[in-house]
């Protein structure tokens, strides 16, 4: 089978397509014909050996997909034709098979595309995760979105309504970006620089609810600065780069939370959760509440610019490879 690997740590350029052997599958294993696969910025970071985990070299990224069963065990909830997507977590996404346990594999709706399916699970289920486990979101509530033209930000947008928000302001880096943001459904959308003053502006200096930031960096002080009282900072990733520290204080002047989002585990550590989660999110999409994402979808040979482009935050929206 082809499958994208990453053959030494000197970044995307690195990445190769190459032909290796097609996974081993146990009898209690679903084996899945890849049609897609989600491109997320771990990926990026795994490129040069800046995550956690470092799998040993070469080593093919990606852990998302969506594609057709090829054979499920018996009595399985999903079985050999079926339309599903599947998380294989960190590495091994972004190949022509992929091989799962069941809990980890999900019934694509009939209204969602391969392509479109292959970037919902990493983001949905991560917004998901941050807006109704950790940040507690109510009926009505603001919530404000760093690196809204991304994939976690435009997922947020898309998210945030659905799950009871009464509104969103994104905050994007550049004015080209505005309309991906706009797009994915937010209500009002400002610039990076001086989105402090501009967020209170709109909400008449009262200060936002929730404010969900997958970049970190310098934005962090003005980020608790514009959360209204008991307001919540939800802290995803950091792709400005720089790990930012937070004075302890800033929580107790206005009595604001700062809390840490790690989805995955938290899925890893709660057995059931990802289904539960997935209950609720398949939900929506079938019924129309949710849009599925609109990804921008690259073929298989073009998967390094694809990383790449996560690495230097040029991504509009969620990236997705195409291999069937």
């Amino acid at each position: 089978m082809r499958a994208v690997q990453i053959i030494n740590l000197d970044g995307p350029d690195a990445v190769a397509i190459n032909d290796v052997a097609e996974p081993a599958a146990p009898e209690d294993a679903v084996v899945i014909d890849v049609h897609a696969a989600g491109v997320a910025f771990p990926d990026a970071l795994l490129s040069r050996g800046r995550y956690q985990y470092k799998p040993e070299l070469p080593f093919t990224p990606g852990g998302e997909v969506a594609g057709v069963v090829r054979s499920a065990p018996a009595g399985s909830h999903v079985a050999a034709g079926d339309r599903v997507l599947g998380l294989t977590m960190i590495t091994d996404g972004m190949a022509e098979v992929v091989v799962l346990a069941p809990d980890r594999v999900f019934k694509l709706p009939d209204n969602v595309s391969f392509e479109a399916g292959a970037g919902i699970l990493f983001n949905d289920l991560t917004v998901h995760f941050a807006l109704r486990t950790r940040g507690r979101l109510s009926p009505g509530e603001t919530v404000l979105v760093h690196g809204a033209a991304g994939g976690i930000g435009t997922s947020a947008l898309r998210l945030a309504p659905a799950l009871g928000a009464g509104r969103t302001i994104a905050v994007v880096s550049t004015e080209d970006k505005f309309e991906a943001a706009k797009t994915a459904g937010a209500d009002e959308v400002v610039l990076a620089e001086g989105f402090k003053d501009a967020v209170a502006t709109l909400t008449e200096g009262r200060g936002v609810d929730i404010v969900l930031d997958p970049v970190g960096g310098d934005r962090v002080t003005d980020s608790l600065r514009s959360l209204a009282p008991a307001g919540r900072l939800l802290i995803i990733g950091f792709t400005g780069g720089d790990i930012p520290a937070i004075k302890a204080n800033r929580l107790l002047l206005n009595n604001v939370d700062a809390v840490g989002v790690g989805w995955g585990a938290w899925a890893l550590s709660h057995p059931g959760y990802l289904a539960e989660q997935w209950d609720q999110l398949e939900a929506l999409l079938a019924a129309g509440k949710v849009s599925a994402p609109a990804p921008q979808v690259y073929p298989l040979e073009r998967a390094a610019e694809a990383i790449s482009s996560l690495e230097s935050r040029t991504a509009r929206g969620k990236v997705v490879l195409k291999l069937r």
